[in-house]
This record gives C-alpha cells, structure tokens and sequence, in this order.
C-alpha cells in the first residue's frame, strides 16, 4: 500500500474522468456498426472504456466473425468512425468540464504535485484545447505517442518520465478496470471514480471528483 504523502505527481485519464465524451463515442461506434450490420448497444459499448480505437473496432468486429475485413480496411472503417467522432467533439466548449473539476485542479498544482493526463485517445489535446483544460497540466500522454494501449502500462509510464518523476511517487486516476490494471502494473499508485468505484485494484475508490483535495491534502 502507497502513501499518499509520498505522492509528487497525479496522472489522469480524460474521458469518464475529467469529463465525459463517452456518447460521442457511442454514436460514431453506432453509425459505424450500422453501416456494417454489426450488433452494437450499450453493453457493448461498455466493453471500450479505456481502450484504444483499433483494439475497440476489434472487440465489435468480433460480434461478427463472419467478416473478414483486411487490415487497411480496418485502418480506413476507425479513420471514419474517429472523424465522426471529432465532428462530435466540435460541439464541446469549456462549459462541459465542472466548476469541481477545474477548482480541484487548481488547488492540486497550488499544492505543488505535478499533473498530467494519461490517455489512450489521440483525440486528447484536441479535446483539452476545445474544453480550455490544457493549462492545468504539466504534460500530456496520449494516443499519439505509445505502442500500447491500457491496460499496458506505457501511457501511465510516458506521463510520469514527461514531468520528470518516478512512477512510484505517481497516483493514476481511472474510471475503467484497464487503466487500474495500467497503474498497477506500473507501480503507481491507483484511484478508482466513475464507473470503476469499489475495484479491488484500486487503493483509493473517489465519490466525487472534488474527493481528490481531501486524498491529497499536500
């Protein structure tokens, strides 16, 4: 078990955590799926959290084993449902990040830890610049720089070396069961929110974002 007063750096996941894109999400995977009268819900959807668009496409690929797609023809269906999917993220504007979010932020850097996101999205410093949360953090992982996609812990790791720190002084905030695997695996110190509230991975288990002052208290 991590102390918390060992802590210098929180690494946070985006999407379900700092604020939600997840419906966008599900309807691009929709349109997508539609198109290729594949099977896809909620349920399905669900299976997706925290986890890359390639590896996702397969996961909906499989309710449909009978099609055989090539690897450029998968390539091509992700770049479409991703370009939807930013056609969505246009919309977004500061207003969908909480007041709670944003102060609790403030307060963590006032505090002197170092903050990062931790993202398997390529679509996060997008994201951030639309919603005017980029000057929170010291550094940003995402899609766009890793091989592998949670719950490896490589986003986690790349995180931690841009702001300078050892993994092991780093807590990771995750709303999905791969991003806790991440942290776990990566020697950091895992806090659970959201949908991934009472994991057994987890040390710390989050009621409400704003939670995150009293954890670490500085």
């Amino acid at each position: 078990m991590k102390n918390t007063n060992d802590i210098k750096g929180i690494i946070f996941d985006l999407d379900g955590v700092l604020l939600s894109t997840d419906h966008f999400h599900y309807l691009a995977w929709k349109s997508l799926a539609d198109k290729l009268e594949i099977p896809f819900d909620e349920t399905v959807n669900e299976k997706l959290r925290g986890v890359s668009r390639m590896a996702s496409f397969e996961i909906i690929l499989s309710n449909k084993p009978e099609l055989k797609l090539t690897e450029a023809e998968k390539e091509a269906y992700a770049a479409e449902k991703n370009e939807l999917y930013r056609t969505y993220l246009q919309t977004m504007t500061p207003a969908d990040v909480s007041d709670d979010v944003r102060a609790t932020l403030k307060a963590l850097r006032e505090r002197g830890y170092l903050l990062a996101v931790g993202s398997s999205s390529k679509n996060a410093g997008f994201i951030l610049e639309r919603t005017e949360m980029r000057e929170y953090f010291d550094a940003v992982s995402d899609g766009n720089n890793i091989t592998n996609s949670k719950p490896d812990p490589e986003v986690f790791l790349k995180a931690a070396e841009y702001i300078g720190l050892a993994p092991e002084v780093c807590a990771v905030v995750e709303d999905a069961e791969a991003g806790l695997e991440g942290a776990v695996a990566g020697k950091m110190l895992p806090v659970a929110i959201g949908s991934a509230h009472g994991s057994p991975l987890a040390q710390i288990s989050l009621d409400t974002f704003a939670d995150l002052a009293v954890h670490f208290a500085g």
